[in-house]
């Protein structure tokens, strides 16, 4: 899929003139960056001191080690699968193939790839994926817990082999600044990890291979930063990347200037990419685990090298950790809202480690668990390796105190977004929050006033999920839409209108009338949205704890139009539908549970499922990933003289 004169002319009509002058420079600086490529510095008597205290890897629980190693060993082998994609050449990759088409990406000018155009590189995000080297960071984790020298000589073997396909300014990988601040971040650990090994210093400090990489990454990072509009997550990513690096390879003569810069930029896009309450102001949950991850690893470098942070950067850190802990379900599953792409900001464990546990393991080590944060059972690798290194959240005066939650909070006002929760693990997300973050929303779905049910971690009411961005484009159309989310649709469109991929042309205005989370017998949301105008989608949401019923009220106030009432149903949830009644059964730990659906009668129901033109009836579990599961669509016609209810009652 190429990018048209038409998306291109709706991009600009979201940039402000700022942001427009930014461009022109880059691409400025772009051409001229064509013929005048210089050399990285001469580096003498270069240093690594950013090592992992003694005791650190002591500290790293048995079980933990034993699913790394599992993994390294895979790996080892040459398997890896990235986004739904089995690779068995990671024996010697091939840094610019995508396996899922075939095709491989073109050689040239960075800046001349068409890296948008699948039918000219390929799946973009296959290729990048490996490249980010964060399988590199399991194996030199696998080195250092067990000092098997296989896997630092791997490791060694992969990333001379990745600095001889990629020189700077050459290729595919020279694109996107999120990737190369990834990588950064990637090259610290790795070069951390490996300490003990005994060629580390001649693979990073004494070869100027490395560290004409380490530099000329570095350089692109402080040229084109992510502006204006697209200042969301990619900055965070690149502002982390290149802190990380200055701190821990700071052996270059720009290295203070580049280290005092990316921090003011850290700590002000920090700010402007989360609420007050905590949450991502993307409203993508996957992004708010991004971000965090970053902004953590970030800040360990920062102690690690001795660099003073501001106090801010921990406090918001901080609020995004409560706000995660506020948030999740009883298995510690937090919303599936918004675009996932799977995207990790530091890997340092096996699979069948739980990401949000080990960022709440982070947060008690670094800040201090609350009394109402839910219990993190599991173990992972990452959290004592990262606590050995971050000065733990103290209020000794370098950290000012501030208020934290003395209850766990249901309703983020800013965000939009309230947790309405009852017994056996009911769990309700509703959106009543802004449509997404910047002009262009890139990361936001049509998805206004959608709820998403949950019992006992299993998703009845399921927000489908993402599954891809690039090349797919009636998949990707499908997975943001208004119909693939549990909300109601007018006319056949979308509540906000798409001008891409990453874009959005008019956005929805929600607002919450009402939410009470703190009821003892019921707990009521109440919210509307103008995507529709001159209509108005107003939708109630009550809980009954002690019955175990949860009733949806929809309203349309305006003028008579077609609708389309939407229900995804969890991939393990089974249904029976039998006119506007349907029963629901799924199994959950060896036993069944039984839920009854009663739909509005006003409207014709039909159940949908795995059907592909169009596409409807699809679960994404991840990035790349689909499987069937069943949607249920109510049709008919909506006015102001009357309401849709449908009522979900939990039964054993």
């Amino acid at each position: 899929m190429t990018m048209s004169a038409v998306w291109y002319l709706r991009r600009l009509s979201r940039m402000g003139p700022r942001e427009v002058g930014g461009r022109v420079g880059d691409a400025a600086r772009r051409r001229r960056w064509r013929s005048a490529r210089p050399n990285c510095p001469g580096v003498t008597g270069a240093r690594f001191t950013a090592v992992l205290p003694a005791d650190a890897l002591a500290q790293v629980p048995p079980d933990a080690t034993k699913r790394l190693v599992a993994e390294a060993d895979r790996l080892m082998a040459g398997h890896a699968e990235f986004f739904g994609v089995e690779r068995e050449d990671l024996i010697d990759p091939d840094w610019w193939l995508d396996p899922k088409t075939g095709r491989r990406a073109p050689w040239g000018y960075a800046f001349d790839v068409p890296y948008r155009n699948e039918d000219a590189v390929g799946d973009i995000k296959q290729i990048w994926e490996p490249s980010r080297h964060q399988y590199l960071t399991v194996l030199a984790a696998a080195y250092a817990l067990t000092g098997h020298e296989r896997y630092a000589e791997r490791v060694a073997e992969h990333l001379r082999s990745w600095w001889a396909a990629n020189p700077p300014l050459r290729g595919v990988h020279w694109i996107s600044g999120i990737e190369l601040g990834i990588r950064l971040l990637s090259w610290v650990w790795i070069r951390r990890l490996l300490d003990g090994w005994q060629g580390v210093g001649e693979l990073f400090e004494h070869n100027p291979v490395a560290l004409n990489q380490i530099w000329h990454h570095q350089r692109w990072l402080a040229a084109f930063p992510s502006r204006g509009s697209s200042a969301n997550n990619h900055v965070i990513a690149e502002a982390a990347g290149q802190f990380a690096a200055a701190c821990a390879f700071g052996w270059f003569p720009t290295s203070a200037r580049w280290r005092a810069d990316a921090l003011r930029s850290l700590e002000r896009h920090l700010h402007a990419n989360t609420f007050e309450s905590g949450l991502n102001r993307e409203l993508a949950t996957e992004y708010h685990g991004l971000v965090l991850e970053l902004g953590l690893a970030a800040v360990a470098e920062a102690d690690a090298a001795r660099v003073p942070i501001p106090a801010s950067v921990r406090l918001v850190l901080l609020r995004m950790t409560d706000a995660l802990a506020a948030v999740v379900d009883d298995r510690l599953r937090p919303p599936r809202q918004g675009d996932a792409d799977d995207g990790h900001g530091l890997v340092l464990d096996g699979a069948g480690t739980d990401r949000w546990g080990s960022l709440l393991a982070t947060g008690d080590a670094v800040f201090g668990r609350l009394a109402w944060w839910p219990t993190v059972t599991g173990t992972d690798v990452r959290t004592p390796l990262l606590a050995a290194l971050i000065r733990p959240y103290a209020h000794d005066g370098t950290v000012p105190a501030v208020p934290r939650p003395a209850d766990r909070p249901g309703h983020f006002a800013d965000a939009g977004m309230t947790i309405l929760r009852g017994p056996e693990g009911i769990w309700c997300r509703c959106d009543g929050g802004p449509h997404g973050f910047l002009s262009i929303a890139a990361h936001a779905h049509a998805d206004a006033l959608s709820v998403e049910v949950r019992h006992d971690g299993v998703d009845v009411l399921a927000d489908p999920g993402t599954f891809c961005y690039h090349g797919q484009p009636e998949w990707r159309q499908y997975f943001r839409s208004t119909l693939g989310h549990n909300t109601l649709e007018l006319d056949g469109a979308d509540q906000s209108v798409s001008g891409g991929p990453f874009l959005w042309t008019r956005q929805a205005r929600s607002r919450v009338l009402f939410a009470d989370t703190s009821g003892e017998q019921v707990t009521r949301w109440w919210a509307e949205h103008h995507g529709y105008e001159p209509s108005v989608h107003r939708r109630r949401v009550d809980l009954d704890v002690q019955s175990q019923e949860l009733k949806v009220h929809d309203e349309v106030r305006g003028p008579r139009r077609a609708v389309r009432l939407a229900f995804h149903l969890g991939p393990a949830i089974a249904v029976d539908l039998v006119g506007n009644w349907a029963m629901l059964t799924w199994t959950r730990e060896g036993e069944d549970r039984f839920a009854v659906l009663d739909l509005p009668g006003q409207l014709r129901w039909q159940a949908h499922r795995g059907e592909s033109e169009p596409p409807l009836g699809w679960y994404s579990p991840g990035f790349g990933r689909k499987e069937p599961s069943t949607t249920l669509i109510g049709t008919g016609f909506a006015d102001s003289s009357e309401g849709f209810t449908t009522v979900l009652r939990f039964r054993g």
